[in-house]
């Protein structure tokens, strides 16, 4: 009897076994799993993993706007590199709900692609912050550098505010109440999708195991 009618006859085992992510050949799709479906080991696996994948890509994303001449290019070309960065931004967001599509967890994908989206956002308004504060000092109440417009852009994005960077210009009270309400589109739209879209994914198993 060869190997192969061997896993094929009666005497296999008939409970479907949960494999490691990644394990399924690349000619087959791979099955959506939930978190839940994994015994107490492959759950760490998978958790070690969704959290290396995220420091990685911050490493990445702000080792690159440390090390890159961001910021110091005019206030005009500032505005035009945030555009270029919202439409990355949106070629990216749109590759992760791609990806959360074909996932074997798509439940940790979601939480790795909003790690990446909400780095790139925050890097994209500091750069911009940044070329302000080096284009014109009284933009803001303290001469921004990578660290301060870093700073700044999140405590914008968390709604703290703590008050010892404002902007003082109208101009760049514009762009920070721009930030504000993208910040509110990221927090109401871009969470929403990425994880209806996991949730869509491992939906079909759900109903099958319900059946």
């Amino acid at each position: 009897m060869t190997p192969k009618t061997q896993a094929a006859g009666p005497g296999g085992q008939g409970g479907r076994t949960r494999r490691l992510p990644g394990r399924n050949r690349r000619s087959e799709p791979a099955a959506p799993l939930r978190l839940a479906d994994l015994d107490p080991f492959q759950r760490r696996l998978a958790l070690v993993r969704m959290a290396a994948t995220i420091v990685l890509s911050w490493v990445l994303i702000f080792g690159a706007y440390f090390a890159l001449p961001i910021g110091r290019e005019s206030g005009l070309r500032a505005l035009l590199r945030l555009g270029a960065d919202i439409a990355l931004l949106g070629v990216v967001f749109f590759w992760q709900v791609r990806r959360i599509s074909v996932a074997e967890l798509p439940e940790l994908r979601a939480v790795e692609a909003l790690g990446v989206v909400i780095a790139l956002f925050l890097v994209s308004f500091s750069g911009l912050y940044l070329a302000l504060s080096h284009e014109s000092v009284r933009t803001f109440t303290q001469d921004l550098d990578h660290v301060k417009a870093l700073y700044f852009t999140i405590t914008i994005f968390s709604t703290v505010g703590f008050g010892d960077i404002t902007p003082t210009t109208d101009g760049a009270r514009v762009l920070v109440s721009t930030q504000m309400m993208l910040d509110l589109l990221i927090i109401g739209a871009v969470v929403r999708v990425l994880f209806n879209a996991a949730r869509s994914r491992v939906a079909p198993t759900g109903e099958a195991g319900s059946s």
